[in-house]
């Protein structure tokens, strides 16, 4: 700050200097002013000015020591007091566009809302007609167009599923509710959901739950279950998809492997940014690249750690850790 302090004077400092270097120069010619009193004078001027200086600063670059620390909150509390007109004028300046960005971030959050709110009800407004959709369905005898049409369905429902939760994301803090949870219960509840497009694929599974239970919000654990199988699901064929929990050092693992087609390397680091496909396939019109994000948040609003291990072609082990009991319920308590 004192740097710039003297640049921004530096032509005044140098008038002066100037003025001080002519008198002494003056003194040294003329024999009728004697030097050493003019440089008595001189030396006496400087110190004054180099006072005048220290005092200055203190009081000039108050207000803008203000604007340097001020965090663009949009707070004018925070903001020193203007002393000068010239700091005055800034001053308003300032608080005229802070209060004309608040307004317009009113406005535009106002509309935001309104938006989500919107949407909320639009997409529960179209599962009326997904649900009787899905009974119709039910009623078809044809087996391979019954099939056919569940699975079409089951992608339109988990698009919305999906839509609905990133908006619900959020103001995810405010929705949990933890509890005991049977593992099993939930996983084959997915499962079954998954049905049709399991079958459709050639796809199983091998549950092997030594970890029956574990503490968490049932909504938000289902969906990132939900989520995880899905891209097991669509990235594999013929095969079968195995789920393990078990309990290690009072934490419970639980671990989604496939056999597809695995991830490359490259985009391991990248997979849970939001709207991220792939790089080798990125013509892939499948995947929103929403799904991992989303989980991801989730994960960390109720911490569980989730890690991937990966390698093209042998398939994808996704890892959900848990917290202990003691330290989820510290977590919560904060």
């Amino acid at each position: 700050m004192m740097g710039r302090f003297l640049r921004e004077r530096s032509g005044w400092i140098a008038f002066i200097l100037l003025q001080q270097v002519l008198i002494l120069f003056i003194a040294y010619i003329d024999a009728a002013i004697p030097f050493w009193p003019a440089a008595y004078i001189v030396f006496l001027s400087l110190v004054i000015f180099g006072i005048f200086l220290v005092l200055r600063f203190f009081k000039e670059t108050r207000f803008y020591r203000g604007l340097e620390e001020w965090n663009n909150s949009l707070d004018l509390g925070s903001l020193r007091e203007p002393d000068s007109p010239f700091e005055h004028l800034i001053d308003k300046s300032i608080t005229e566009q802070t209060e004309r960005l608040r307004r317009i971030a009113s406005h535009n959050q106002m509309l935001l809302e309104s938006e989500k709110d919107d949407l909320l009800a639009w997409i529960h407004e179209v599962k009326t007609p997904l649900t009787a959709m899905h009974l119709m369905i039910e009623r078809l005898e044809d087996s391979s167009l019954k099939s056919n049409l569940t699975y079409e369905w089951l992608r339109i429902h988990l698009l919305l599923d999906q839509q609905l939760h990133s908006k619900r994301i959020s103001f995810l803090e405010n929705d949990l509710y933890i509890e005991k949870i049977n593992l099993k219960a939930l996983i084959v509840n997915e499962i079954k959901a998954l049905q049709s497009w399991c079958m459709q694929k050639g796809i199983g599974f091998d549950l092997q739950l030594q970890a029956p239970e574990v503490y968490s919000d049932a909504k938000w654990l289902s969906f990132i279950l939900r989520q995880l199988l899905t891209n097991a699901i669509k990235y594999s064929d013929n095969s079968d998809i195995t789920i393990v929990s078990s309990l290690q050092e009072g934490q419970v693992i639980v671990e989604v492997q496939d056999e597809g087609r695995g991830i490359e390397a490259q985009d391991l680091p990248r997979i849970f940014d939001k709207g991220f496909t792939s790089t080798t396939r990125h013509q892939d019109q499948a995947s929103t690249g929403m799904g991992l994000y989303l989980s991801r948040r989730a994960a960390e609003a109720l911490s569980i750690r989730m890690e991937v291990d990966s390698r093209p072609g042998s398939g994808t082990r996704m890892i959900l850790r848990f917290p202990r009991r003691n330290e989820f319920v510290d977590t919560i308590g904060m």
